[in-house]
């Protein structure tokens, strides 16, 4: 089963790495008033993607620091997916090409069934 959750931990981390270079383009600072611009904006990113991609290696280790990355990681993609619905609904031009669109629920499918394969390894045990 870790085997499983290292693959979809990878395919999750790529698909939100890469819905956070849409948000460059679409210049995502602006859409939640955060000060600094793009500059803020890339800086704000070295430990969110460093700590991504250290989830990844303890996941491989087979860790409990891995499995909670591994949690966290889909609560990202789920807040990812929400967050970005609302400010569609909302009328909000952001996010609407059908490359974004497809980011984000694929981030939701993968983050729900890894959030789901996280729960099976951690309340089965680290065997």
């Amino acid at each position: 089963m870790w085997q499983v959750l290292f693959w979809l931990y990878l395919v999750n981390a790529v698909l939100l790495i890469d819905h956070e270079i849409d948000s460059a383009y679409w210049k995502e600072w602006d859409l939640f008033g955060l000060k600094g611009g793009v500059g803020g904006f890339l800086l704000l990113h070295i430990p969110l993607l460093g700590t991504i991609l250290y989830g990844l290696v303890l996941v491989a280790q087979r860790t409990i620091a891995g499995l909670i990355l591994s949690l966290l990681l889909c609560f990202g993609g789920l807040f990812a997916f929400s967050i970005h619905t609302y400010f569609l609904r909302r009328g909000h031009a952001e996010f609407k090409a059908p490359v974004s669109q497809l980011l984000l629920v694929g981030t939701l499918v993968v983050s729900l069934v890894q959030g789901v394969v996280t729960l099976v390894v951690l309340f089965r045990g680290f065997g």
